[in-house]
């Protein structure tokens, strides 16, 4: 049996014999999916009785192997090894399977030992390498490209789209528009493709006047177009442009709304704010996957309509529809968000149940839902059980809910750690870290991390991390470092910033700066009522009766009131909302006498309520 035939059916009966036998052992590999060891066992006939030898046999071997679920690249390395000289087709299909795992910069390998048998590459060969340039960002696809040249294929239009896709989502946006302009014939994939590069590189407004020009050309719009096209416009929120694709491509039928497409319709809206048209447009969607429904809840909980999610996802699983990683994040996040713990358990448990992998993105996302939800000894065992090899996201859960919870010791500690494991901050990790020093009072820490942040990470402190600043010195009662902070800080002040000096203002009595400040919010917010009924409060514990009486006119005059406190509550996995001196719930009396109950305890324990910041009218009175 010749080692040199081509990868095409062999016409001998004893072929056709071992084929029929290869395929029996074909189709028990195939149910072997979780076991290397059955893997080894079922190819240990092929290699040892030499059919692995064949060029026929050998490529279907490897393709199962390399490509199919059922496959094993380790053991596709080992059959490709045995192989002496193969030839174009093998080394494109173990280009393949590399370039579609998890480690695509192997499939380069593959082509510098094809390169050194002296195989020449096909108008296959690039296509396939360039796809992992595109799964890894790190790579850089010039030297593949002078291959192409160097080889001929740089006129063939399948491999230029390839290029430029590569090219472009390894972060080289500009050699994908040089490809792209030196092309003659721009078809509707080499404009997608550019499309989508302007896209990946966060470069919508580009990717819009892109289909533009596309459109003047008269060039055809498919399916993969529109798609790019509306994650260009979510993530611009050009509403005006979404609702303009969607009715004249969608609508009119010019271009055919399949999952794809429905679900990123659904995306686009979620991100301009629209999720009721991002609802309708799901239930106009059929057939519905799982990547359609978790597109919804996302946008819900992107919409902060985190009931709605939850509801939906119920429906889900009602529907039989198996949620992914990324549903089950989205849903995490909405049990954090309303403080449905008894939800967020059932999810953790159903992750259990389904033996589904708990990645680092969804342990994040529990670690958040336990904090958030009070259950901090359960974030911390979530955390335990993460791989060794933890990012900075579940550490930034861990401190930010610690902080969060006013422990800042830990906090603090779990920074510490971080940091020895070799793990660089982020800045939504010193965001948690600075608030764990408000918490704790620790204005010296708070200042040496602050200067660190740019100092030794690099890190440009955002408007967030100054108001922590702000605060940690107001609420430590050091109000003028706190407002020479304010003066230097390179970026416009947020209400909320100047909000954390005037509370540290009326804690500590600073009542000229305080009303200097609370003037200044009620200019940059004359209809937040917060801010007036702060104000008030620091006139009335200041005696100035005449401008607390003012305040209270301003407000009613204006029509600004107050509004009402309330918070949530999980009972029985139903979330339940109390709006504070509100009696239209139907076991409001009971509440209400459990309440008093409460403050009687309280009373008769020595806990009394410090009314001196409460503001003591009513906005409403004449």
């Amino acid at each position: 049996m010749s080692s040199f035939r081509s990868p095409v059916m062999p016409a001998s009966p004893a072929i056709a014999t071992i084929t029929t036998a290869l395929d029996a052992l074909l189709s028990l590999l195939h149910k072997c999916r979780t076991s290397s060891d059955h893997h080894k066992k079922v190819l240990s006939p092929c290699i040892t009785s030499g059919l692995s030898s064949d060029m026929f046999l050998a490529g279907k071997l490897l393709n199962l192997l390399s490509v199919s679920p059922a496959g094993d690249l380790s053991l596709a390395s080992l059959l490709f090894d045995r192989i002496e000289t193969p030839n174009i087709y093998l080394f494109n299909v173990m280009i393949r399977g590399f370039a579609m795992s998890h480690e695509p910069q192997k499939s380069i390998f593959v082509f510098v030992r094809m390169h050194r048998n002296g195989v020449v590459p096909n108008k296959h060969t690039f296509p396939i390498l360039l796809k992992a340039f595109s799964s890894s960002k790190n790579e850089n696809p010039v030297q593949i490209y002078a291959q192409v040249v160097k080889f001929g294929w740089n006129s063939d239009p399948y491999v230029r789209n390839s290029l430029m896709s590569a090219f472009a989502n390894s972060g080289h946006i500009e050699c994908a528009r040089q490809i792209f302009e030196e092309n003659k014939e721009k078809d509707v994939v080499a404009w997608t493709a550019l499309i989508d590069g302007f896209v990946r590189n966060s470069r919508p407004f580009e990717g819009l006047i892109c289909f533009l020009d596309m459109r003047t050309s008269g060039s055809k719009v498919d399916q993969m177009t529109i798609v790019s096209v509306l994650s260009a416009v979510g993530m611009r929120q050009y509403i005006w442009f979404g609702k303009l694709i969607h009715g004249s491509y969608l609508v009119k039928g010019r271009v055919i709304c399949d999952e794809f497409v429905g679900t990123a319709l659904i995306d686009m809206y979620s991100k301009c704010g629209y999720c009721d048209d991002a609802h309708k447009a799901f239930g106009e969607m059929s057939p519905r996957n799982v990547v359609s429904w978790t597109a919804l809840i996302a946008g819900y909980v992107q919409c902060s309509r985190y009931e709605n999610a939850l509801l939906l996802f119920r429906n889900m699983i009602l529907e039989k529809i198996k949620p992914n990683k990324f549903t089950l994040t989205s849903v995490l996040t909405a049990c954090s968000q309303t403080g449905a713990l008894d939800q967020g358990k059932w999810v953790h448990g159903y992750i259990s149940w389904n033996k589904i992998e708990v990645s680092l993105v969804l342990g994040t996302a529990l670690i958040d839902m336990y904090m958030k939800c009070g259950s901090v000894d359960e974030a911390l065992l979530i955390f335990k059980k993460l791989p060794f090899k933890k990012d900075v996201y579940p550490w930034t859960a861990m401190i930010n809910g610690l902080a969060m919870h006013g422990d800042s010791s830990r906090a603090l500690n779990f920074f510490s750690q971080m940091l020895n494991n070799g793990i660089q901050p982020n800045r939504v990790t010193f965001t948690g870290v600075l608030a764990a020093c408000s918490h704790g009072g620790l204005v010296k820490e708070g200042l040496q991390f602050f200067q660190s942040m740019k100092k030794n990470y690099f890190i440009e402190p955002s408007v967030d991390h100054y108001g922590c600043m702000v605060d940690l010195l107001a609420r430590a009662g050091h109000l003028k470092e706190a407002a020479k902070l304010i003066d230097e800080m390179p970026m416009e002040p947020t209400p909320n910033v100047w909000g954390a000096l005037f509370g540290g203002c009326i804690v500590h009595k600073a009542f000229v700066l305080g009303e200097i400040i609370g003037n200044h919010l009620i200019n940059v917010q004359p209809y937040h009522s917060g801010r007036h009924i702060l104000l008030a409060n620091l006139y009335s514990t200041s005696q100035k009766w005449e401008a607390a009486a003012y305040v209270r006119k301003w407000m009613k005059g204006k029509g600004v009131g107050k509004i009402p406190g309330f918070s949530l509550i999980e009972v029985d996995g139903v979330i339940r909302e109390f709006v504070a001196f509100d009696k239209s719930h139907r076991d409001s009396k009971d509440v209400y006498q459990v309440l008093d109950g409460v403050m009687a305890h309280m009373m008769v324990a020595g806990y009394f309520p410090d009314t001196n910041y409460i503001l003591t009218f009513d906005v409403n009175d004449g």
